[in-house]
């Protein structure tokens, strides 16, 4: 399945975009915390959604001669974005976690390089939820905004991703504490 395909439709049916506007898209912190795509994916994306007239384009000007495409999506893009958003699929696999893998091995490191390692993950998954908060915080999502609007979503995705973290963070904390001891 091309889920690339429906994320560009989806950003699309929320309004006419430029290609280079979705890839800004998908750099922002509301995606680039759960899904991402580069610049070398959205292009040519695109054209394929313009080949099954799935989105059209028209050129405008901007400035003296700069032309850009700006992209709408079409009838049949705003029907097969509605069949997708609906479709109930099974479970995906885990998604893969090189650090997780390393903690597989873990009997290959001394109980400090084990430590080090789990205290150094632990750093950075209490930088990441501390800085997604901030963005809750400063998206001002003290309640959830009303469903249907772009904001719910976003607000939805972000609280998942909190939570994700939170989640690491007990992980990592409740194998820091199964760790042997130092000896004095």
């Amino acid at each position: 399945m091309r889920t690339l395909k429906y994320a560009i439709l989806g950003l699309i049916n929320r309004h006419p975009m430029t290609g280079y506007d979705i890839t800004r898209e998908f750099n922002s912190n509301d995606l680039a915390n759960f899904w991402y795509a580069k610049h070398s994916q959205v292009y040519p994306e695109l054209g394929r959604l313009m080949e099954e007239k799935l989105v059209t384009c028209e050129i405008v000007i901007q400035g003296e001669k700069l032309e850009k495409k700006l992209y709408s999506i079409t009838s049949e893009g705003k029907q097969q974005l509605q069949e997708w958003l609906m479709k109930d699929e099974a479970l995906e696999p885990t998604p893969k976690d090189v650090f997780r893998l390393r903690m597989y091995f873990s009997d290959f490191m001394t109980p400090e390089q084990l430590k080090t390692q789990l205290s150094r993950q632990l750093q950075k998954h209490l930088l990441k939820k501390n800085y997604l908060s901030d963005i809750m915080q400063g998206n001002h999502h003290n309640t959830a905004p009303v469903p249907g609007t772009p904001q719910f979503g976003d607000f939805m995705v972000l609280e998942g991703a909190i939570m994700r973290e939170e989640s690491y963070i007990a992980w990592l904390e409740n194998c820091i504490a199964r760790c042997p001891q130092e000896e004095a």
